[in-house]
């Protein structure tokens, strides 16, 4: 009976966490670390990332992904507030998606030296499930930009578009969020032209993605491949 009581809880336990931090790890010092990682300006520091699934990381562990490693790397306190379906500007609470991120920003914690966040990929399929145009994401990823920068005056803040999905409405949907974080002049890693991620090709998905038909989330070995051009962006903040 307890063991079904534990399992049931378990089971519980990644839904609950959805809704707020998926995982938090704290740095601990590490004097064992090479030089070059302890004089890193990211050595020790807090890093939140908040998105959809790519910072939730779908069905597998969050272990696996690029920013968790990145992190591990550098003796990171970790923070994750993906969220699977989850959008900037729609909110998807109906359908277990959550509130969008232009609201859902509060449970953030109040302290932080780098905020990532992911997003878009949801928003363009919304875009292109309600034939509407860009307008509505554009009104809320403006509210997302000053309420981060409000909250977060002396962080290090960047947005990572998500990747060439060769889709309806993704290619209006980077143009808006390059163009909205660069009039904040908040940074944007442009992964549809830097990322290394063929999504359009099925031998690269079966490598790297979850699933051969996947077109949004990695696998381990997906995560590996792209955490250089991250760790190399974001040392450079």
């Amino acid at each position: 009976m307890k063991k079904i009581f534990l399992t049931l809880i378990l089971s519980a336990l990644p839904l609950f966490c959805m809704a707020q931090e998926r995982l938090a790890v704290m740095s601990r010092p590490d004097d064992n670390a090479p030089e070059y990682i302890r004089g890193a300006n990211l050595y020790g520091k807090t890093l939140v990332i908040f998105g959809d699934s790519y910072v939730q990381n779908h069905v597998r562990p969050i272990e696996e992904t690029w920013h968790y490693k990145l992190a591990a790397k550098y003796n990171m306190e970790y923070h994750n507030f993906g969220w699977n379906g989850n959008c900037v500007a729609y909110d998807r609470t109906a359908e277990n998606f959550g509130p969008p991120m232009y609201e859902r920003f509060r449970v953030l914690p109040e302290k932080a030296d780098y905020v990532i966040i992911c997003a878009g990929h949801n928003d363009a399929t919304q875009m292109n499930r309600r034939g509407e145009g860009t307008d509505f994401f554009r009104e809320k990823l403006n509210i997302l930009c000053q309420e981060l920068i409000a909250k977060y005056p002396s962080a290090k803040l960047c947005f990572v578009t998500p990747w060439r999905v060769p889709r309806p409405m993704f290619p209006e949907m980077t143009a808006v969020l390059l163009e909205v974080c660069g009039s904040y002049s908040i940074p944007v890693f442009d992964a549809t032209t830097q990322s290394g991620i063929y999504v359009w090709d099925e031998a690269f998905r079966t490598l790297y993605f979850q699933h051969p038909g996947d077109t949004a989330h990695l696998n381990a070995a997906g995560h590996d491949l792209f955490l250089p051009k991250m760790e190399h962006f974001l040392l450079g903040l």
